[in-house]
């Protein structure tokens, strides 16, 4: 059974950073990549950050060179560390992995930055 939880949200002030987390169980780690995307009240879910099976990274303009994305082998753990936050970076955020075929999401965790 899949199962990705989410971790590290909160309420953090306009200019600090927080890391996500994705902890990952039941997929298998070089076959998987990962992606966190994000929901804002009232608008559609966005692709954050995604990260390949082999590594290769790719952003939304949004947060390019404020968020990077990144992986834990031996932690079976995808992160996305994220700095110089905006009020509009405000939303739900989802870890999200597509690993033999499928797509499997995690439960989400609440990001608010405030001005």
């Amino acid at each position: 059974q899949v199962q990705l939880v989410e971790s590290g949200g909160g309420l953090v002030q306009a200019g600090g950073s927080l890391r996500l987390s994705c902890a990952a169980s039941g997929i298998w780690f070089s076959d998987s990549a990962v992606a966190w995307y994000r929901q804002a009240p009232g608008k559609q879910r966005e692709l954050v950050a995604a990260i390949s099976s082999s590594g290769n990274t790719n952003y939304a303009d949004a947060v390019k060179g404020r968020f990077t994305i990144s992986r834990d082998k031996a932690k079976y753990t995808w992160y996305l560390q994220m700095n110089s936050l905006k009020p509009e970076d405000t939303a739900a955020y989802y870890c999200n992995a597509h690993s033999g075929g499928r797509d499997y999401w995690g439960q989400g965790t609440q990001v608010t930055v405030s001005s």
